[in-house]
């Protein structure tokens, strides 16, 4: 199978674990650049399932678009775990729907800084629980070249979504 067909299988099977809960995901970007929401909705059907997508690639649109705090920003850095709790929480508050996947992360060539090399990306998930939400995180280090590490992070995040209780 080639790689888009691997990620075309995936999203299918997103698509099929939301419909079966009546679920909608919406995706906030930032290193993957609305690759995700992309590859989501390519799938036909995806309106029933997939509601949208942020692409907050710049930190005044995280703070602008899903609500990060500036002061978040300041002390951790875009490429961190309080950054990508915040998108998550953030794109579950403006889309009001109960799957959030959150991405931010340095593709490369360049943007390493210390402690955070090229292939370093940071994943959150939001699960909207009648009054509570739930929002996780985790650190992946990925390999290989700017394209090879956007591609990465999408198959991912969408075993990401597979993978959570809802």
């Amino acid at each position: 199978m080639t790689p888009d067909a691997d990620l075309h299988t995936l999203a299918v099977r997103v698509g099929e674990a939301l419909m079966a809960r009546s679920h909608r995901v919406v995706a906030a970007e930032s290193c993957t650049g609305g690759f995700i929401a992309k590859t989501l909705t390519d799938i036909p059907g995806s309106s029933q399932w997939f509601d949208c997508g942020y692409v907050t690639y710049s930190n005044a649109a995280k703070i602008r678009d899903l609500g990060v705090a500036s002061r978040t920003l300041d002390e951790h850095g875009a490429v961190s775990e309080a950054v990508v709790r915040e998108m998550a929480a953030g794109a579950l508050a403006v889309s009001g729907v109960d799957v959030a996947i959150a991405v931010t992360g340095i593709a490369g060539p360049d943007g390493a800084a210390p402690g955070k090399p090229v292939g370093t990306v940071w994943f959150g998930t939001g699960v909207r629980r009648e009054a509570e939400v739930e929002v996780a995180a985790e650190r992946v280090q990925f390999a290989g070249d700017r394209q090879a590490i956007r591609r990465s992070s999408v198959e991912y995040a969408l075993k990401l979504i597979l993978n959570l209780r809802l």
